[in-house]
């Protein structure tokens, strides 16, 4: 009886020969790499030398302070300015009709304005000093005046609504009866004698 033959496995794939045979690359060294560009070196410029360090900006002087103070906040003091336009489309679209979206609406519209001219002072203490406390007064103003005018759309969105009471039906319950000053009246009446006669 014949020895059975052992089948020899198939040969390996190209790529795997490729990689089982990499060559050892040696990486770049640092005098090979590429430079870096121009205000990036690490150790040199572009000249050879030593790079030298960017002058030192001065440190802003306490008018520029103040008045940068002052810029920031004007534009805190005019932020309601944004929402307004965005407020009154909304309360335009909702309409007058008594739904749960009317009234969060409506409750928003005087709860956060009213919040805002409590906390004005917290607002603008990062901004006060002695210096910049006089001009700020008018910034106040101006916050306090915008707040009011969204307290305004709320007025006129709860009028909108039929909620505002200022018309006289809605004062009925304080209104005197009025007292005839004469009756005018068809049919038959008796008088004291006991004679009826008919008109």
């Amino acid at each position: 009886m014949k020895p059975a033959k052992i089948s020899a496995s198939p040969p390996s794939p190209q790529w795997v020969i490729d990689i089982s045979n990499i060559p050892n690359v040696s990486r770049p060294t640092s005098q090979s790499r590429i430079p870096d560009p121009p205000g990036f070196g690490g150790n040199s410029n572009a000249g050879g030398g030593k790079q030298k360090a960017p002058p030192a900006k001065p440190p802003p002087s306490q008018s520029e302070t103040d008045t940068l103070f002052l810029k920031k906040s004007w534009e805190l003091a005019l932020s309601p300015t944004k929402s307004l336009p965005m407020n009154f489309i909304m309360m335009y679209m909702s309409g007058n009709t008594l739904q749960i979206f009317s009234i969060m609406m409506v409750w928003m519209l005087f709860t956060n304005p009213l919040k805002a001219i409590a906390n004005v002072n917290a607002t603008f203490r990062r901004f006060d000093n002695e210096r910049t406390h006089a001009r700020l007064l008018t910034v106040k103003m101006v916050y306090v005046a915008l707040q009011v005018l969204a307290l305004g759309l709320g007025v006129w969105k709860v009028n909108g609504m039929g909620l505002l009471p200022n018309r006289r039906s809605d004062w009925l319950a304080w209104e005197k009866v009025r007292l005839p000053l004469e009756q005018v009246g068809v049919g038959q009446f008796f008088d004291a004698s006991g004679g009826g006669s008919a008109r």
